[in-house]
């Protein structure tokens, strides 16, 4: 058999090598300022963060006392919600951006736990979060799990990269939880959840958290002061008025939006007394009609 033999690819053009890959990777881990993803880690029992995110948490924490029962309490929502949308309302897919660092129960374990044949895809923009996606966000056999290193800005890209594992013919449930306090400008924050949500059909949901600014909660003031002048990257407090502005135009499941520690605690494993009755990290569930 004859015929023109393949043309060389240039080296510049090879896909760098795993090892070239990891080293990209690793190099853009700053461990020398804190980040919020290690420090939610830290707060959460986590071992996937370094001395600076410690001492960082640890003095945020004695400004906010009560900010490790927030982080649990966001974190507890999160399987609340997904467990309510995979088991009453019947939902099969998830695009969760704004992963953070995989710990227990994240979005694909509790959604596949209940139906295997759930998809997910992650997107987060964080390298080390990157770095233990490839081995930690795994999928049941039955379903899908994938995963996008790209930063939430960039629409066109995560919708492109998500409709390669989900059906957009289908409800999917946007997760935006703790994420859009990293958009400063109220104008780009809800006009880029819409254009998120414009992208999915109708049935499906947006569950959101975001921290929250309140004269009854002084304390939050001051810890989010000290993160911005010391941490990266910077994030903005919304009232529970502007918070509530996420869901305009989509039909808001009971109780509303409120203290993540309210939204249907029944659904909590365990103990639902154990949760804080108010935390400074509100959050909804909303339906696309």
């Amino acid at each position: 058999m004859t015929g023109n033999p393949s043309p060389e690819v240039p080296p510049s053009a090879q896909e760098p090598s795993p090892k070239d890959a990891a080293d990209a990777v690793r190099s853009r881990i700053n461990t020398a300022q804190p980040h919020t993803a290690r420090i939610w880690n830290y707060w959460l029992g986590g071992k996937d963060n370094y001395a600076v995110d410690r001492e960082a948490g640890d003095r945020i924490r004695e400004l906010h006392p009560g900010i490790g029962d927030y982080a649990r309490a966001d974190r507890l929502f999160l399987g609340r919600a997904v467990r309510h949308l995979v088991t009453d309302l019947g939902v099969r897919q998830f695009l969760d951006v704004g992963t953070g660092l995989p710990t227990a129960d994240n979005t694909h374990e509790v959604a596949q736990r209940i139906a295997p044949e759930s998809r997910i895809v992650y997107v987060d923009n964080d390298p080390l979060v990157l770095t233990h996606a490839r081995a930690l966000l795994t999928s049941s056999p039955e379903g899908r799990t994938d995963y996008l290193d790209a930063d939430m800005r960039d629409v066109e890209s995560v919708l492109k990269h998500a409709a390669r594992t989900l059906d957009f013919s289908e409800p999917v449930a946007l997760m935006l939880l703790g994420v859009v306090i990293f958009i400063d400008d109220d104008q780009e924050a809800y006009g880029l959840v819409r254009r998120l949500m414009d992208a999915l059909p109708a049935g499906s949901h947006l569950v959101l958290s975001h921290t929250i600014t309140s004269p009854a909660m002084p304390d939050v003031d001051a810890a989010v002061t000290f993160w911005n002048e010391h941490g990266t990257p910077k994030l903005t407090q919304r009232t529970p008025d502007r918070v509530a502005r996420f869901f305009e135009g989509l039909d808001l499941l009971e109780p509303g939006v409120v203290s993540c520690s309210r939204w249907r605690p029944e659904g909590t494993d365990g103990d639902p007394s154990a949760l804080p009755d108010e935390v400074a990290m509100y959050a909804g569930v909303a339906r696309k009609g």
